[in-house]
């Protein structure tokens, strides 16, 4: 497991970061660089990911079967900053949060934002297991250029 980070600055108050990062909507369009079925469903009410509830962040294979991750939202505090505690897979509709193969997807993703004269800095502090590195290490900057796009042109 390795603890990876991103930043990106984005041209626009850290409220409309915030909301465009997590708000359902938006939040597929800027995950789909992961995947192109990128949701999520849960966190209590849709795009409030409330402390202490369960976050499910789902897509399909390329078989067209479900996937994703189980989450826990740890921290939320609005526009500052979300810790998201991953407890293991999904895959179709079992969760998966004991045993090696959840064990691998085990780990935190911590967003961090913050406003400076009109600009949102957002740093992403991740835990990445060792077979996904490469693929993070190209693809999550790219899903951070997105975010900065609907940010700064919606």
């Amino acid at each position: 497991m390795e603890r990876m980070q991103f930043t990106t600055s984005i041209n626009a108050p850290v409220a409309t970061v915030y909301d465009k990062m997590i708000g359902k909507e938006t939040f597929k369009q800027w995950t789909s660089i992961f995947n192109p079925s990128s949701d999520y469903e849960g966190g209590d009410m849709e795009g409030s990911w409330t402390k202490g509830s369960k976050v499910l962040f789902v897509g399909t294979d390329k078989q067209g079967k479900r996937e994703g991750m189980v989450g826990y939202i740890r921290e939320n505090t609005p526009n500052q900053f979300v810790s998201i505690e991953y407890a293991g897979i999904l895959d179709g509709e079992r969760e998966i949060t004991k045993g090696p193969m959840a064990e691998d997807w085990q780990g935190f993703e911590n967003y961090t934002f913050k406003e400076k004269n009109g600009s949102t800095t957002v740093t992403v502090d991740i835990d990445v297991n060792d077979q996904m590195v490469e693929y993070f290490r190209n693809t999550y900057p790219k899903a951070l250029e997105k975010l900065r796009e609907i940010c700064e042109h919606n």
